[in-house]
């Protein structure tokens, strides 16, 4: 229990809850899109922000912030406007942002090993400075997503109904765009740049195994990736690992298990389902014989089992649900 008294992990377990909550957040929006690498590539471009806060001397977490947004945001434009398809956006932010950081970290000299710290997470290098810069940024991301839940949802299932509905597609699609730049940022410290993608999928992967409903994936989501984010640093601390990669490791540990837990739902749900000879529902009456109304004679097949309610000048009868009305020699469906 010492390590709880540590400045040090205290700041990386508040930084690692936050970004267990943000990250399957934002994630779970882009699953829904299908650009589940946007944050990987977002993240190769965040390496330029963090090389250029080195070279100038400025905080490496705020003008990856700033990089980050203004790629992201450039991205999602050029792929709206039809300039380039969605895989050839990311492309551009994989190579143009890896590129850009190395050659950004070797004019500010700095080595491999302060790179490394940003690619793949560090919690000693957690200042306070940067959990509080952190803090705001995770609030903000949880507020748009959770506030603008319904409007976000409805541009990520399906544009052309949300456009029709009057809203702002473009506008909505930029803001996740910037969201999602913002939770890279965010999970930098924790789970470094090259692995914070994992985490904005794999927990909403998780989620879809057990889950039905896009609320509860999103909840649920959420909740994984805080599990896996805590566990992740304790268990880095005392094994003296990566705490990016013992993070994914486990939430990948958790796909697995919901994947097999799920399939065995699903196999038990298909041995319960109902035979054809098993009771009818509730409601729906037994076929009765057909009567022919003496004031309006028609023919039927006699094993139609139409159940017939006498009126005065027509004849009704329900079938398959639908409740049908005869007048004189025709029929009409109500």
């Amino acid at each position: 229990m010492t390590m709880f008294q540590l400045e040090f992990m205290q700041r990386a377990l508040i930084a690692g809850l936050l970004t267990g909550l943000s990250a399957p957040a934002i994630g779970t929006y882009l699953v829904q899109r299908r650009l589940s690498l946007m944050g990987d590539g977002i993240g190769h471009i965040a390496i330029t922000g963090v090389a250029l806060g080195l070279l100038t001397g400025t905080a490496p977490v705020l003008t990856a912030v700033l990089v980050a947004i203004v790629g992201a945001s450039a991205i999602e434009l050029v792929r709206a406007r039809g300039k380039a398809s969605g895989d050839v956006a990311l492309a551009l932010l994989f190579y143009g942002g890896i590129a850009g950081g190395v050659l950004l970290i070797g004019l500010a000299g700095q080595g491999a090993a302060t790179l490394n710290t940003y690619l793949f997470g560090s919690l000693t290098t957690v200042s306070p400075t940067d959990l509080y810069v952190v803090v705001g940024l995770a609030v903000t991301v949880l507020v748009v997503a959770i506030g603008l839940g319904p409007q976000l949802f409805a541009v990520c299932q399906d544009e052309e109904f949300a456009r029709v509905t009057g809203l702002r597609v473009q506008l909505l699609n930029l803001l996740i765009a910037v969201m999602a730049a913002v939770t890279v940022t965010v999970a930098m410290r924790t789970v470094g740049l090259l692995l914070v993608s994992a985490l904005m999928v794999v927990p909403v992967a998780t989620a879809q195994q057990l889950t039905r409903s896009f609320r509860s994936t999103f909840v649920t989501a959420c909740g994984i990736g805080v599990v896996a984010c805590l566990a992740g640093i304790i268990t880095s601390y005392n094994a003296d690992v990566a705490p990016g990669a013992t993070i994914v490791v486990l939430a990948l540990a958790g796909f697995v298990v919901a994947a097999t837990v799920g399939t065995l739902l699903r196999r038990r749900q298909g041995v319960r389902a109902p035979l054809a000879d098993e009771e009818p529902e509730v409601g729906i009456p037994d076929p009765a014989p057909h009567v022919v109304s003496p004031g309006h004679p028609h023919a039927h097949n006699p094993a139609c089992g139409h159940v017939k309610v006498e009126h005065n000048d027509h004849v009704d009868y329900v079938h398959d649900g639908h409740l049908h009305a005869a007048h004189g020699d025709h029929w009409d469906e109500h």
